[in-house]
């Protein structure tokens, strides 16, 4: 795993417009873990940190986001983990684990980030996660089925999220409905509208 998928991390990250001065020096961080840590700083075992990756799931209407109460700090968050063996591309690893976490096949996922966020976790006896997030969007009729890593799965508002929430949780609504807005299939048109003969 790690050499493919340090490739693919680090590509993707040099290349990346960060959107707030926040993911900025997020990014900036993480582009430093890579170079000196190399394709360890994608695996667990490097303690000091490591990448992982998450996506915000949003249902085929763009009306809801699903999150999960994690069981381990028992706070809503967005879905997503480490890295594993298995994972090719970061993009790759962020649908792996929203897929394992939801129990939702045929989740669609932009390859793009929307943000970047650095916050301190307690494994590994306490570690750093420099967390690259994606948008995702859910097929319709799709239902959710709680993994092993959750108390609870919900649908929510983008406007009315629960509490608690995780700390950078709320600030990917507005790029993921933005992802959403860019993606979603357009309605065919009418032939009376594109000839005019209403």
């Amino acid at each position: 795993m790690p050499d493919a998928l340090y490739a693919d991390t680090s590509a993707l990250l040099t290349a990346w417009q960060p959107p707030t001065a926040e993911a900025a020096d997020a990014l900036d961080r993480t582009l430093r873990l890579l170079d000196e840590a190399g394709p360890a700083a994608l695996t667990r075992a490097h303690r000091a940190g490591h990448v992982t990756a998450s996506a915000l799931v949003l249902d085929a209407t763009g009306s809801r986001v699903l999150l999960c109460l994690h069981g381990r700090f028992r706070r809503w968050v967005q879905l997503g983990g480490h890295c594993e063996p298995g994972d090719r591309t970061l993009a790759g690893a962020a649908l792996r684990e929203a897929t394992e976490e939801s129990g939702i096949a045929g989740l669609w996922l932009d390859p793009t980030p929307i943000d970047l966020d650095i916050h301190q976790v307690s494994c590994q006896g306490g570690s750093l996660h420099y967390d690259v997030r994606f948008a995702a969007v859910a097929p319709a009729g799709a239902v959710e089925r709680v993994s092993a890593e959750s108390v609870e799965l919900g649908w929510f508002p983008p406007d009315t999220l629960p509490e608690p929430l995780a700390g950078a949780t709320a600030q990917l609504v507005a790029p993921a409905l933005a992802v959403y807005a860019r993606n979603r299939p357009r309605p065919a048109l009418d032939v009376s509208e594109v000839t005019g003969t209403r």
